[in-house]
């Protein structure tokens, strides 16, 4: 039996459905990410389970007893929101202390629970400062260390990093997730950012008009994409406009050159035209064995972005965008140069709704 379960929850608001029958289980200890753009359901999901909307209709179970009633306080959860919400007339160690004084906690083991949440998040030696005397992202950590003091069941992260710049985050959201390992919290966590949810989650839900579109692990949502919007969304795409010889189910014309894919096609219209798509690490300048398709064209743009430079190539009717590591001795294309691009036909993927 999952640890935290969501059956078929949906959540109107007047005549505006914002959640459509969105189901998902995780495990104990599992990192999970909700991930999608503004307006697609994920932070009113979070706030059901937090307790603080009440589904218009389905379930929420966590460790197999039935929340859906229940009041924020009486579900064990701990919530980390987006702008911190810290109490400015407490200091460090009076707003990690807030919730166990409410659970009725000695002064002892509180005093000792703060202690231990202070060594975990680092800032031991601030505790006496108030929240206006921390950066950004120390005051994150001690809403973090806030949520964890009463041990909750689940903890649940509001896009908790959106605020910080971009070096705080990347540090920030790794020491969240070795924080989380280390307690083996069941963790759910909101996030627009594709490369956020990549690089810590056990398992991404992209969400999409107040549905899940893909549940799956990063591995699974990037590389096995499994509509249309899930592709698009996450990560490049070159979308690649094709049609299948109706002959073979495999055989298909590509900007006027024939592609044998790796599996059948299933969504070509009428016409037989469909839609493919390439992430463009699948391509390279360098031929070789392994990559079997070549496309000649003119090189049209050449965009540095630090660690890789994309290049965009017009082939026939296609523009297709293919990246190559960056390096000192790197001798990139030149905007109006032949230049050949090769890949190979298994890196191709179909498009479906």
């Amino acid at each position: 039996m999952s640890f935290l379960s969501i059956s078929n929850a949906i959540k109107t608001f007047g005549t505006n459905t914002v959640v459509k029958g969105f189901d998902l289980s995780v495990e104990k200890g599992e990192f999970v990410s909700f991930l999608g753009p503004s307006g697609c359901g994920k932070t009113t999901v979070l706030r059901m389970i937090a307790g603080f909307e009440r589904p218009t209709s389905g379930n929420i179970t966590i460790d197999g007893r039935d929340v859906t009633d229940l009041a924020p306080n009486k579900r064990r959860i701990g919530m980390v929101f987006q702008a911190y919400a810290l109490f400015p007339n407490m200091n460090v160690f009076g707003n990690i202390a807030f919730g166990l004084k409410i659970a009725g906690l000695g002064k002892a083991e509180t005093e000792a629970r703060v202690k231990e949440m202070l060594a975990l998040i680092g800032l031991s030696h601030l505790e006496e400062r108030y929240p206006y005397e921390l950066s950004g992202g120390q005051q994150q950590r001690v809403a973090l260390a806030r949520a964890l003091a009463p041990k909750p069941q689940v903890l649940l992260l509001d896009e908790p990093l959106s605020a910080l710049d971009a070096k705080i985050r990347v540090s920030l959201r790794e020491e969240i997730r070795a924080i989380q390992r280390q307690l083996g919290i069941t963790t759910v966590f909101v996030t627009h950012d594709q490369e956020e949810a990549m690089s810590i989650s056990d398992r991404i839900v992209v969400m999409n008009g107040g549905r899940a579109d893909q549940i799956g692990t990063p591995s699974a949502i990037y590389n096995r994409p499994s509509t249309r919007f899930v592709a698009g969304f996450v990560g490049t795409l070159n979308v690649l406009k094709a049609r299948v010889d109706r002959r073979n189910a495999q055989t298909v014309t590509i900007g006027g050159k024939t592609v044998q894919l790796a599996q059948p096609v299933e969504s070509a219209d009428a016409q037989g035209n469909l839609s493919l798509a390439l992430r463009p690490e699948a391509l390279s300048l360098l031929p070789s064995d392994l990559r079997d398709v070549t496309f000649d064209g003119i090189v049209k743009s050449v965009s540095f972005m630090g660690s890789v430079i994309r290049i965009r190539m017009d082939v026939g009717d296609e523009a297709i965008s293919f990246d190559m590591f960056n390096s000192p001795n790197l001798v990139a294309p030149s905007i109006g140069q032949k230049a050949s691009a090769h890949f190979a036909s298994s890196d191709i993927f179909e498009l479906s709704a």
